[in-house]
């Protein structure tokens, strides 16, 4: 996900995709915990786009 698609979308939007990524990265680290995980490479691009959610939300919250 880009951060230009995010800059899109508005705080609630923000904060629902935002939500998503935390389930997914939950499910992810289940997933290494059993070892039923493939692609290890999930857990990087989830853990980035958690941050640039996170980085919009305070780039909009600052404005």
């Amino acid at each position: 996900m880009k951060a230009s698609e995010l800059r899109a979308k508005n705080g609630d939007e923000l904060r629902k995709e935002l939500s998503d990524l935390l389930r997914a990265q939950f499910g992810l680290r289940m997933q290494l915990a059993t070892q039923q995980l493939t692609n290890t490479s999930q857990m990087r691009k989830v853990r980035r786009d958690i941050a640039r959610v996170r980085t919009v939300l305070k780039e909009k919250a600052a404005k």
